[in-house]
């Protein structure tokens, strides 16, 4: 937990009246005394907050009400973070989108001290430090139209490519990257938890005009889904697998949509179904770690002989 954070729980139990002290921050964050009165002297020398200690009440209050914290200074590292969570928020194109969008605007200005806290619930997004780092790779590379050599891993390889970064868009399963290849102006679509390794060479690229002005609704650029085909004993109801979609019925089987595989997986191990047709590759993975599963039990049982 950061100092500042502390510093902010401290203001705020200041201004709600309730005196604290060195030994209530202590105790709310289990730290020692010694550390808590550290922050309360950071508050006073380098925030220049006005703490008056009241003995009657044995705790703190502001001599000036009116004083504010300050806006404090973010390291580069947290820039980063809370520019990949606006940008984030700002393409989340779902439930709860207008309270999304609020938010991004909120993290853009960084921060508005009127602002009270919504009661809407918004949408979460994983933090992946690696994620967040090739994020801001792609994007310098996109603004500089720079040549990129990636190493991107599908179901089935990986496989090194030169490629043009033109977008980065948002889809409901994660991060998709737009690019056309050094000699192809088709565009190709990848997901960004799919790039092993990505290298900004000093090489430009020249975009073309209906680069520029190609509308991204995310919809056209999309990389298409797997299919699977999935035999049932009896048939399913609604045009959705528990939440995967059902593109076509023969009798009692199924062509099941997915894009991420290892969910999928995971779904195919928890849900009923009686037969998994198609494709062969998915398959072998499903044996894979069926089979992975099998031999950890069997450690287990060894270990307990």
């Amino acid at each position: 937990m950061s100092h500042m954070h502390r510093i902010h729980w401290f203001d705020q139990q200041v201004r709600a009246g309730t005196y604290p002290n060195s030994s209530h921050m202590a105790e709310h964050f289990e730290i020692s005394r010694r550390q808590a009165q550290r922050d309360l002297e950071y508050m006073e020398v380098s925030l220049h907050a006005p703490l008056l200690y009241v003995a009657k009440y044995r705790g703190y209050c502001y001599e000036d009400t009116t004083y504010v914290l300050p806006h404090l200074y973010m390291t580069e590292e947290e820039k980063k973070v809370l520019k990949y969570l606006a940008h984030r928020y700002r393409q989340y194109n779902y439930e709860n989108r207008e309270s999304a969008n609020r938010i991004a605007s909120l993290l853009d200005r960084f921060t508005d001290p009127d602002v009270r806290e919504m009661n809407h619930r918004i949408p979460t997004f994983d933090m992946n430090p690696r994620i967040i780092q090739l994020i801001e790779k792609l994007s310098f590379a996109i603004q500089e139209s720079r040549i990129m050599i990636i190493m991107y891993k599908d179901h089935e390889r990986e496989q090194q490519l030169r490629i043009c970064p033109l977008k980065l868009i948002s889809q409901y399963y994660g991060d998709e990257l737009i690019a056309t290849s050094e000699h192809d102006q088709e565009y190709i679509s990848f997901r960004v938890d799919g790039i092993l390794y990505a290298h900004v060479t000093t090489e430009r690229f020249t975009r073309e005009a209906e680069q520029e002005v190609k509308p991204w609704n995310g919809q056209v650029m999309t990389r298409k889904p797997f299919i699977a085909k999935v035999g049932f004993i009896s048939p399913l109801e609604g045009d959705s697998w528990h939440g995967y979609r059902i593109l076509a019925q023969d009798e009692l089987v199924y062509d099941i949509a997915f894009y991420d595989t290892d969910s999928f997986l995971m779904h195919l191990l928890i849900a009923k179904w009686n037969e998994l047709i198609a494709p062969q590759w998915l398959k072998h993975k499903l044996q894979v770690k069926c089979q992975e599963t099998l031999n950890r039990l069997h450690v287990v049982e060894e270990d307990h002989e």
